[in-house]
């Protein structure tokens, strides 16, 4: 039972740092990968070549275009969603490390 009393404010402290390490790598993934420059570089080709293909009448080519431009939206609301479920995954280990060393008095 002597090992408790070391081993709670350890817990407290290791939640918490996991915690904010989780809540910064979301919020990079929310700023640096949801709308990255690839994906714009995409987009823009995208739609460039659908202009394209409603110009010369070439519906194959707009399809495919649409699917893409689809495609991409699609990968950017996943990584919205990955940043997301992260930061409030980080929030919440803050949270509970900050609750597990108030409890403890540690502060």
């Amino acid at each position: 039972m002597h090992l408790l009393p070391q081993l709670l404010p350890a817990m407290a402290a290791t939640l918490f740092v996991i915690g904010l390490f989780t809540l910064l790598v979301g919020v990079l993934i929310l700023f640096l990968r949801s709308m990255g420059r690839e994906t714009r570089t995409i987009s823009k080709q995208v739609t460039r070549l659908a202009q394209k293909g409603l110009a010369e009448d070439i519906s194959g080519l707009v399809g495919n275009a649409s699917n893409l431009l689809s495609a991409t939206s699609e990968l950017i609301k996943t990584t919205r969603g990955i940043g997301t479920f992260l930061t409030i995954i980080g929030a919440i280990l803050m949270l509970l490390g900050i609750g597990l060393a108030l409890y403890l008095n540690l502060y």
